[in-house]
């Protein structure tokens, strides 16, 4: 799995770099601050530019070369391009991501170390974490929300590390979902995400500096999906 400029440099939102190759409609650049996607966050939204036009990102496309960039139409992008990331759209999936962070490190502690078999971050500000959880009462569940708040308001600081892979897979809880686990970056090392104090897990998505920046959380359903799994859905509390 490659590195990411973004998991690095998180405050670069806008960045010019050359053009490596170009197809209709798509880019491949030397570097770009753009999430592509996944654990459950959704790519990042923005526009590139160049010397003859401008168009939105509208996806991403992973191959041997590197990460293609998706845009609208099918003109073929040369020289350097400006590429500039939607600073509200990542915001929201940083908030959201630390706050399913938060709710995972919650139910593992809280419920015998119940593993998350899904998580989806919506771009209406809602997301949602599924967990293996038979027979728990969704009074339980809804219960969370005081704990989430408390989180919250401590403003517990969010940490970036990297750990070699092996060494991360015998730490117990290092690897939250029940069936997939992030891959190994390229240099065989695996990145780690830590809110100080509260919980530490492999994680390649972008995240808070601190847990204090994110709005007061609201539960809003809890569901059951299959014998086993409980889906929380969560959004901000107006």
């Amino acid at each position: 799995m490659a590195r990411y400029l973004c998991q690095d440099r998180p405050d670069i939102l806008q960045l010019e770099a050359d053009v490596l190759e170009t197809r209709p409609g798509a880019v491949l650049v030397a570097s770009s601050p753009f999430y592509p996607g996944g654990g459950g966050q959704l790519p990042d939204r923005g526009t590139v530019a160049w010397a003859g036009g401008e168009a939105p990102v509208t996806g991403f496309a992973p191959d041997a070369a590197g990460v293609w960039i998706e845009l609208a139409g099918d003109a073929k992008v040369s020289g350097r391009v400006v590429m500039s990331v939607d600073r509200t759209f990542r915001s929201l999936m940083c908030e959201m991501h630390t706050l399913a962070h938060v709710v995972n490190s919650l139910v593992y502690t809280g419920f015998d170390g119940s593993l998350l078999t899904g998580v989806r971050m919506s771009g209406d500000g809602t997301f949602s974490v599924d967990f293996d959880l038979p027979g728990v009462d969704t009074d339980r569940l809804r219960g969370l929300e005081a704990q989430i708040n408390d989180v919250v308001a401590r403003d517990f600081p969010v940490r970036i590390d990297e750990m070699e892979y092996g060494a991360a897979q015998a730490i117990p809880g290092m690897f939250r979902a029940k069936s997939v686990a992030p891959p190994p970056q390229d240099d065989g090392m695996i990145r780690i995400v830590e809110i100080v104090g509260l919980d530490k897990q492999a994680c390649g998505g972008t995240h808070l500096h601190s847990t204090g920046q994110a709005r007061a959380a609201q539960v809003l359903k809890v569901d059951n999906k299959g014998r086993q799994n409980r889906r929380i859905r969560i959004g901000f509390a107006t």
